[in-house]
């Protein structure tokens, strides 16, 4: 094993095989591998090397281990003989007490090693890292699924971005370190008991990050310094968004916003959802449904209202744009065949027919789009953007046939929602405005700094799918996205005249009200086709009857009394990686049973909110962290933390608790 001391790290060569680790931020490195060489480019999310001192130089000693302390991390590594072919093997461990974090482990005592490289005679290989599974480890984050758990070991996880599905590969892990797989690639990650293994299906080189802290949201504050820190929300975003599948025109959006006026109900945001375009990747209004849309704009900033339009990277061969766009390379190009990736229904068509993508790896892409939005919306007043669609939504979905300007689509198509993100925030910030909301269906790491909100995709109104959502809330918050929502009441259906679903909204409601974003949207029965000029049931606050109405406008102010406190805790997200919506045990690391709640969370560190999962009930069982006096906010009511207790819940609140002493409005 050769051994080389680098600027800012150490160079292993064995064999093939190039291994270099670099100190990559405090406590903190940055390890990647290759056959013969490191690539000079990568489409990760470590573009930047975070400010930190340089720790001492690694060294190797008489046991022929390499060590390198960097900060409360110390990385150690040697030429593992085995019983077989000796691979070069990687060790994590706690620089203050020596204890093992995270080690490296072979697939196989005689081959492969930990990190394995099997070619595809392209240049890419498909890559394995394997590292030991350790009893009593809980792993937390890994972006947003629909599986329904907070802990994610035992898991295999996809390594792909799907609809209500977001890929972001970044873990916590109770043991004291979190864990970046800076690798967008296809894959998987499979969290068993006698192993984890990453799997990259076709990439260039293998390339990770570690690092340790002491509590979870120091590691949390380092992975935001590796990756890019979110900025702070702007002001309005806080308030209420009402959105529905669809509002047919320019007359019907201010009619509602001129309703919720006349009720005196808070309004920040309206939204003009898909097909207000003339054609996909036109880019513009339609002027049959929008005659004046500055008119509209102007009249909604009158109220305080801000208006997002959705924008999906979609482009149909009907589209004025399509040429253009076609001759200078500026949609995703295919390996094999025409370059089309979707089909829809759209307008003008007879039919679904296929669409395609632009690519927004491609900064001549960004240039075009951005050109495009700033004439026909920005230049209105837009100001507010729905990037829906974004992972891309591939039909069927074949990724390793996509070529992109970054890359090969098997290496890199997961990086597309942050590409497409990076779009907008870099054409906006170039206008001289002030920063605004990306609402995205999709992330990947790094994405919170070009201003992206995610919400939870086009999930069923039931019962389930919300005590889903609370947990893949969560899960987001951990693997850097901090601005998050859902659709209220769900999206594929939902009747708002029937008295069961009433119920499941009031409860999603509530829960909302206490999301980082706060916004009612679905496509409410009765449905129509997505490609007809029809819009699907109304889904406005008063279209779910008195009593509905009544929590809803009791929950509308008591988020516009929590905006200051919201506020807040939105600088705080943006200062230092804490993410708005916490699970107990970010708050409260040294109180073990915080470590098992997952259907309660925490609105900054003072509010803890518990939500009803499940009809019918009037009470519900509630977790109060230790080490705080809890006041509920509708009863009264104070308990010392520590302690589970039966809380009331009837049908016009959920249980909301205040930290004793704590300032948040309520």
């Amino acid at each position: 094993m050769e051994f080389e001391v680098i600027e800012g790290g150490f160079e292993l060569r064995h064999a093939h095989e190039v291994l270099r680790v670099e100190h990559w931020g405090a406590d903190s490195v940055r390890v990647r591998a290759a056959v013969h060489r490191i690539p000079e480019q990568d489409a990760g999310a470590l573009q930047e090397r975070p400010q930190a001192p340089a720790p001492p130089a690694a060294e190797r000693g008489e046991d022929g281990v390499v060590r390198y302390v960097v900060g409360a991390l110390t990385v150690e590594a040697r030429l593992d003989a085995g019983d077989g072919k000796p691979a070069v093997m990687l060790r994590f461990v706690r620089t203050a007490d020596g204890a093992e974090l995270l080690a490296e482990k072979r697939e196989h005592f005689w081959w492969p090693g930990s990190h394995v490289f099997y070619g595809q005679r392209s240049g890419l290989y498909e890559i394995h890292q394997q590292f030991e599974a350790y009893e009593g480890e809980r792993i937390y984050g890994l972006g947003q699924h629909q599986h329904g758990r907070l802990d994610h070991k035992g898991l295999v996880v996809d390594l792909i971005q799907r609809n209500s599905e977001v890929s972001i590969p970044f873990y916590l892990s109770n043991r004291g370190y979190g864990f970046l797989w800076n690798n967008p690639a296809v894959g998987r990650v499979e969290l068993a008991d006698n192993a984890t293994r990453w799997v990259a299906e076709a990439a260039p080189a293998l390339d990770y990050w570690v690092t340790a802290g002491d509590t979870p949201a120091g590691i949390l504050g380092r992975y935001a310094d590796a990756v890019g820190h979110a900025p702070v929300l702007p002001d309005w975003a806080s308030g209420f968004w009402q959105c529905k599948l669809r509002y047919l025109g320019q007359e019907e959006i201010l009619d509602v916003a001129r309703e919720y006026r006349r009720r005196d109900l808070p309004l920040s945001v309206i939204v003009s959802d898909f097909f207000h375009w003339t054609a996909m990747g036109d880019y513009r209004f339609d002027p049959e449904e929008y005659p004046d849309p500055a008119a509209m704009v102007a009249e909604l900033k009158e109220m305080g209202v801000r208006l997002m339009v959705s924008v999906w990277p979609t482009v149909s061969p009907l589209s004025e744009n399509y040429d253009e766009m076609v001759s200078r390379g500026l949609l995703v190009g295919t390996d094999q065949g025409v370059e089309l990736h979707q089909d829809i229904h759209d307008k003008k068509m007879p039919r679904s027919l296929p669409v395609a993508f632009y690519d927004p790896s491609n900064p001549r892409t960004r240039r075009f789009v951005w050109d495009t939005v700033k004439k026909n919306y920005f230049d209105l007043g837009v100001r507010v953007w729905w990037l829906d669609a974004c992972e891309p939504e591939l039909n069927p979905c074949h990724p390793k046939n996509l070529s992109f300007h970054s890359g090969p689509g098997a290496a890199v198509v997961n990086t597309y929602p942050r590409d497409n993100a990076r779009l907008f925030f870099e054409g906006n910030r170039e206008t001289g405005e002030p920063g605004t909301v990306l609402l995205c269906r999709s992330a990947w790491a790094g994405q919170a700094q070009y201003g992206a909100a995610v919400w939870s995709g086009d999930i069923p109104p039931t019962w389930e799918s919300l005590a889903v959502q609370v947990r893949a809330g969560l899960s987001i918050a951990i693997a850097g996205i901090p601005w998050w929502t859902t659709d209220i009441g769900g999206f594929h259906g939902g009747d708002p005249s029937d008295d069961a679903y009433r119920e499941l909204y009031a409860r999603w409601f509530a829960y909302g009200a206490f999301c980082p974003l706060f916004r009612l949207h679905g496509h409410r029965e009765p449905r129509g086709e997505l490609g007809s000029p029809a819009s699907g049931g109304p889904n406005e606050v008063w279209s779910y009857g008195e009593r509905c109405l009544e929590v809803s406008r009791a929950h509308m102010e008591l988020r516009e009394r929590l905006r200051p406190y919201i506020g807040r805790v939105m600088a705080e997200a943006a200062d230092t990686g804490m993410p708005p919506m916490r699970a107990l045990f970010l708050q409260f690391p040294e109180d073990r049973r915080a470590w098992d709640v997952d259907d309660q969370f925490l609105l900054g560190p003072d509010l803890l909110v518990a939500p009803v999962l499940s009809p019918g009930v009037t009470s519900r069982e509630v977790y109060l962290p230790a080490g705080a006096r809890w006041r509920e906010i509708h009863s009264g009511r104070t308990w010392e933390g520590g302690l589970h207790i039966e809380a009331d819940a009837p049908y016009e609140y959920i249980p909301v608790f205040v930290r004793e002493g704590a300032d948040v409005g309520l």
